[in-house]
């Protein structure tokens, strides 16, 4: 594992997403806080190294991924599946997350007050995360189709009103950072989604949405931070060379 020790965490999920398995079997964060060593969240959080990074090994050395390797694709390609895919999940399902959770707070408030707090937050995240991605698809995404078809083409790339795009990426970034803590928040809320013993169909199957949704936003996020927003930002050193 002597080539994976300088590694971020989202380098490694990167380059292969069946080590994302892994580390989230160990509760590391590798979308938001994707930016750390593997030994700096050891240590962080009192996790054994070497079993750790045996659990990568073998991972990276299974013959079941099926997973896309998206680190290959340009960066117009990854940014349309981000908006047709994750975007329209966030969308969709916050609408469906959001009446099933006023419906719970209505019928099991009383036995479980926790619930007003968790809708609380999911309303938050719904919000802001509509918000979030709206920036992306008006300003930031169609930059970086601009930035594309301008290495394509041999064209100069015209100057964005944001100036360098790491100005909207780092906002992105600090926004993806927000609402990743309030999902986690609500995940210990949720008891990591596992409903109570009085749970009804519908709390069951709000509590494993939930859980899907911000697995979901994982990828989500992982896309953004560790592959597009980093390349996006080469992408734009290059050109400003030509």
């Amino acid at each position: 594992m002597e080539t994976l020790n300088k590694k971020t965490i989202g380098e490694y999920v990167a380059e292969d997403f069946r080590t994302a398995a892994v580390f989230k079997k160990n509760k590391i964060d590798f979308c938001c806080r994707g930016n750390r060593s593997l030994e700096e969240v050891c240590e962080k959080e009192g996790i054994d190294y070497e079993l750790i990074s045996k659990e990568l090994e073998a991972s990276v050395q299974s013959n079941t991924n099926n997973s896309i390797d998206f680190n290959t694709w340009p960066l117009d390609l990854l940014s349309d599946y981000v908006e047709k895919t994750h975007h329209r999940y966030v969308e969709e399902k916050s609408v469906i997350l959001q009446q099933f959770l006023s419906k719970l707070v209505k019928v099991h408030g009383g036995n479980h007050p926790e619930l007003f707090e968790i809708n609380q937050i999911f309303n938050s995240v719904a919000q802001g995360l509509a918000a979030h991605m709206k920036k992306e698809e008006l300003i930031l995404f169609p930059f970086i189709r601009k930035m594309v078809k301008a290495q394509m083409s041999n064209e100069k790339l015209p100057q964005a009103h944001f100036g360098s795009v790491e100005n909207p990426i780092d906002m992105m970034e600090h926004e993806h950072t927000e609402e990743g803590d309030k999902l986690r928040r609500l995940a210990e809320l949720a008891n990591e989604y596992q409903p109570p013993a009085d749970a009804c169909n519908t709390y069951r199957v709000t509590f494993a949405m939930l859980d899907e949704f911000e697995q979901d936003l994982h990828k989500h996020i992982h896309l953004e931070n560790n592959i597009l927003f980093p390349k996006s930002i080469e992408l734009e050193k290059v050109l400003a060379k030509n």
